[in-house]
């Protein structure tokens, strides 16, 4: 994973270096940025401002990358990815819970892994309650984004047999993690993932990728990209 980072950011610099200023195809940054101004300047987007650029920013890059054949499927994720961070913010409201019906509901595989207090966490060990499951990575802008969110719903439900996991899939382990988790004020257990653990909850490839696990250890619900926060909490307040 960090050999295809490291060839991945060549190829950006290589072609940033060569990117035709005048050609049509660029999306209008100057327009788009007037806008997000405008946004954030009112009274219910500045606390959000940083994110909506960010998550445009990041569209307009991911747009570029496209035209390109290598990089297209790592591009079209990135897009999913921005593209959910924008809905995010510009239409916060009522949540929906889309969970899978409890007769097609599968038991979520087990896995034991190392937390960053050195105590082994297994899945099954937590049945009866419910998890939020989470496959992340300090690189991944939209898992940053979502952290924040779990943080709260930590602290909001943890009362109620409610647990979340976090599975970093950091190449460089636990020293890009532990800063990470500590600066971040991370609330809730932490651990190193594996290539097996995350293959079988399809997060080999893609990030974030998080999934709810109801009471009995089944799987009731699977986000592949950022998840919508109010659809999560109705999600989680269901199940509970």
């Amino acid at each position: 994973m960090a050999n295809n980072a490291a060839h991945l950011d060549v190829w950006v610099d290589q072609r940033l270096a060569v990117l035709d200023v005048a050609g049509d195809w660029q999306p209008n940054m100057s327009r788009a940025l007037a806008r997000l101004r405008d946004r954030s300047a009112s009274p219910s987007g500045r606390g959000r401002a940083w994110l909506w650029a960010a998550a445009a920013t990041t569209m307009a890059v991911c747009l570029s990358l496209v035209t390109f054949p290598a990089p297209r499927a790592l591009a079209q994720r990135c897009l999913n990815c921005s593209a959910a961070l924008l809905q995010n913010f510009a239409a916060p409201g009522p949540g929906h819970a889309n969970l899978i019906p409890e007769k097609d509901r599968k038991p979520a595989p087990d896995f034991t892994l190392t937390d960053a207090a050195g105590q082994p966490v297994r899945l099954s060990a937590l049945r009866g309650k419910v998890l939020l499951l989470n496959f992340w990575a300090t690189w991944c802008h939209g898992c940053k984004a979502e952290i924040p969110w779990f943080i709260e719903f930590q602290r909001a439900y943890q009362s109620r047999d409610f647990v979340v996991l976090g599975v970093s899939r950091d190449d460089d382990g636990w020293k890009a993690v532990r800063p990470y988790i500590n600066a971040k004020k991370v609330n809730y257990r932490v651990m190193i993932g594996n290539d097996a653990v995350a293959r079988v909850y399809g997060a080999a490839e893609m990030l974030p990728v998080t999934v709810l696990i109801d009471k009995s250890g089944r799987i009731a619900a699977k986000h592949a990209g950022v998840v919508s926060q109010s659809d999560c909490r109705a999600e989680i307040e269901t199940l509970l």
